[in-house]
């Protein structure tokens, strides 16, 4: 079933970016955040949801939403900031990181869920599930997990053991029995409860 066309924006007439993070779920790894600007006339039928979509097209939309948006740019926070700052801080630092880096300044910015920071003096506006919502959102959130997903990945080939590759640092049985068979790494998040209490307990 083909999902309807997401408009490109929620406030018409003027620059808006989207924004949204991916990883804030996950016990390892940074969390990223991208802001992207989308032309006012923007259309894709495939787009949605990074969560919704095939890995394959996931890094398919990634580069078409870097060669067609007005303006795109990514924002990571390392686990260790996640650490001092709580993850929430830390998932709309990422964003405010991305959107400092935009070459074009927005005058509005909508946001993916129900919580954010005001970013200087921009109105902004978060839209629970967003990213099904409005183009702008969904492509933050495609560069948002495709770029972590590299990250990653690239992580795996320094800690094999913990297939990072295939789970991208979440909450997976096995990633939680490799912590407790190896112990944690620089690249987790020691104030995330890693292990199960059945891996902890002593019977």
């Amino acid at each position: 079933m083909k999902h309807l066309i997401l408009p490109p924006c929620l406030k018409h007439g003027v620059i808006e970016a989207g924004c949204d993070e991916a990883g804030r779920g996950c016990l390892a790894g940074p969390v990223y955040a991208a802001a992207v600007i989308l032309p006012p006339d923007y259309s894709n039928e495939l787009l949605n949801d990074s969560k919704q979509l095939s890995e394959r097209n996931r890094y398919k939309l990634r580069d078409e939403i870097e060669q067609n948006s007005l303006a795109w740019a990514v924002g990571i926070v390392s686990a260790q900031e996640i650490d001092e700052i709580n993850i929430l801080n830390a998932s709309i630092l990422a964003m405010h990181r991305a959107l400092d880096q935009l070459e074009i300044k927005p005058e509005h910015i909508v946001v993916d869920g129900n919580r954010f920071k005001p970013w200087h003096d921009t109105e902004w506006q978060t839209i629970v599930k967003g990213d099904g919502k409005l183009a702008n959102i969904a492509a933050a959130s495609i560069l948002a997990k495709t770029y972590r997903d590299d990250e990653m990945k690239r992580l795996h080939a320094e800690y094999p053991q913990y297939a990072w590759d295939v789970n991208k640092g979440y909450q997976t049985k096995a990633h939680r029995q490799a912590i407790a068979t190896h112990g944690p790494t620089p690249h987790h998040r020691m104030s995330f409860r890693l292990l199960d209490t059945q891996l902890t307990l002593d019977l």
